[in-house]
């Protein structure tokens, strides 16, 4: 068993969608970081090597480390395991960073040891990189990175991670302003109480999208994707969001709004073309604030994390 490893596509994504703060969260295509694991005769965990970006390899400073630890502390594992990251999502920048690596790094490792343990698992353990990396252990992002797809977190105590299906024809686009936005900055601008009636609408749209997932009904999605609750106070973080959300529906998106806690800014359309259409129009408009922005297409990625080899 010594000397065994896998290489893993460690998918971006999308969390919150709007109307589903720290419940919501979709699973992305066409960016993601790569992560290789392998068996060691050195009981434990240790992360060798990164690259793309500056983090810790430090296995008790590093989401990965940390999310691997949990999963040892309930497993007399025979062997030890050693862990190369290569970066391609910014921490950050919304798209989910820490979650890509946490959730890859249990995913390998459960492989790795013969799979003793369940998707749910998964998430609980990666949970704990998502607390390391923003002070709440939250599943938004790493249980549609495992699960894939759309998934929704019905709960957190006890754990309940339901799938949802993906419409054929629903892509997104993502435009990163290159700036960082740490989730603790995130989370401190938001209101601790908020009025009746702005809960009432948002469980309302909570409820369409998850319904017009399950029919298909891209009319209802569009409807649905409507955040009074937390996007309001977020926006006024994020250069140009109001000129990118507008220039995003006026392109024909079925909505759009920040990704996870920002400062990404997502939009779903219906068809690839669309989608295509959109990103030109974010592109532009950032040009025009003179933002330094990377925007990226995708498919909604029903696998999640994936074995390359």
């Amino acid at each position: 068993m010594i000397g065994r490893e896998i290489r893993l596509f460690c998918p971006a994504t999308i969390a919150n969608v709007s109307c589903g703060f720290d419940v919501l969260g979709l699973c992305l295509d066409a960016v993601g970081d790569q992560m290789i694991v392998k068996t060691t005769a050195q009981k434990g965990v240790r992360i060798s090597k990164i690259t793309g970006q500056d983090l810790p390899l430090d296995p008790k400073q590093n989401v990965a480390g940390v999310a691997v630890l949990a999963l040892l502390d309930e497993i007399e594992a025979p062997c030890g395991f050693e862990i190369k990251i290569h970066k391609n999502i910014k921490p950050g920048s919304g798209i989910g960073s820490s979650a890509a690596s946490s959730s890859a790094a249990v995913f390998g490792v459960n492989h790795l040891l013969g799979n003793p343990f369940q998707p749910i698992d998964l998430v609980r353990f990666a949970m704990e990189g998502e607390a390391l990396a923003s002070g709440t252990p939250h599943a938004d992002n790493v249980a549609p990175a495992i699960y894939g797809g759309f998934t929704l977190v019905r709960s957190t105590t006890p754990l309940d991670i339901v799938s949802i299906p993906t419409p054929a024809e629903l892509v997104a686009t993502v435009i990163h302003p290159q700036i960082e936005l740490k989730t603790k900055d995130a989370r401190a601008v938001l209101k601790q109480q908020i009025p009746l009636s702005n809960a009432i609408t948002q469980w309302g749209n909570v409820g369409g999208l998850i319904s017009s997932l399950f029919l298909g009904d891209y009319e209802l999605l569009s409807r649905s994707l409507v955040d009074v609750v937390v996007e309001p106070h977020r926006a006024l973080l994020i250069p140009g969001f109001d000129t990118f959300k507008h220039a995003a529906l006026e392109a024909g998106a079925l909505g759009s709004g920040i990704s996870g806690s920002g400062p990404s800014i997502f939009a779903l359309s219906k068809g690839l073309a669309t989608a295509q259409k959109v990103a030109k129009s974010l592109e532009l408009r950032a040009k025009e604030l003179h933002l330094n922005c990377e925007i990226h297409i995708s498919k909604i990625n029903t696998q999640g994390i994936r074995i390359l080899s």
